[in-house]
């Protein structure tokens, strides 16, 4: 048994813009997470063409244990908490699986995203069977809310409610924004599949990767927007030689210095 859930997260900018804001915002998100031994190792980044289908594709390693629950910790040996990332980004496309070697196929999440312009309204935009579709479970997210943000995550400066993008205009986004904001609109369908098989903690900790994955979707397309400023002029070169940039400042990172993100860790 698997547990499957589609976010819907409606966006305030086009599906072209999103696209860079995207890769800018997954950049600059990455060094958050990154120090002290820890944090995200970029393998490879490079473009593929397999079976028709063109895009960018990305080898991470996610050395994270200290954002592992601490009830698989305790039962879990040493060195298995590193995580394999991989994604085919067809864009607007993208299909990204996450493994780990200590329990291989009992251990998989894998994340498919339509980016749609639209407002959230397909049923079945992944075209599943009638099977799985009875068993998906349909998850809006609503970046201005407030509610669906913890306090210990609450950034005032990343706050869309409060935000208002002077290269644009756009903001800040009122509880009808959708229907109000005279703006391009987009949603980002991302259905996530979710296979944990470790007797007596499948259902626990299926459970507490899918509260994780709606955490860190409604926190990272509510910084998305906050720094539009930053990205929305920037072209997909731009965006090719940051990620350059970044992939050696990861790895600078990781290896010396704390966790710029250290209080998320602790959570």
């Amino acid at each position: 048994m698997v547990l499957i859930k589609e976010y819907r997260v409606i966006l305030p900018c086009s599906v072209e813009e999103y696209q860079v804001g995207q890769l800018f915002s997954v950049a600059e998100a990455s060094k958050n997470e990154t120090g002290g031994g820890e944090g995200i190792e970029v393998l490879k980044n490079e473009p593929y063409e397999k079976d028709g289908e063109k895009g960018q594709y990305t080898h991470k390693i996610y050395h994270l244990k200290s954002k592992v629950p601490g009830f698989v910790k305790l039962i879990a040996p040493e060195g298995s908490l590193v995580f394999h990332e991989e994604a085919w980004n067809a864009y607007p496309y993208c299909r990204t699986v996450v493994k780990n070697d200590y329990m291989k196929e009992n251990f998989v999440i894998e994340i498919q995203t339509w980016h749609k312009p639209d407002l959230g309204e397909q049923d079945n935009v992944h075209k599943l069977d009638s099977e799985t579709l009875a068993m998906r479970v349909v998850v809006p997210i609503d970046i201005s809310d407030g509610s669906q943000v913890s306090a210990a995550d609450y950034k005032s400066d990343e706050d869309p409610a409060i935000f208002k993008s002077v290269k644009t205009g756009r903001g800040p986004l009122g509880p009808n924004w959708k229907k109000e904001l005279n703006c391009p609109k987009m949603c980002a369908y991302k259905l996530v599949t979710v296979k944990f098989k470790w007797w007596g903690l499948q259902t626990k900790v299926e459970n507490f990767i899918h509260e994780q994955e709606k955490r860190i979707f409604t926190n990272f397309h509510r910084q998305l927007f906050c720094w539009i400023d930053k990205w929305v002029e920037l072209t997909m070169d731009d965006i090719r030689r940051m990620e350059a940039e970044t992939q050696k400042e990861l790895d600078d990172m990781r290896k010396k210095g704390s966790l710029r993100g250290t209080k998320a860790a602790e959570e």
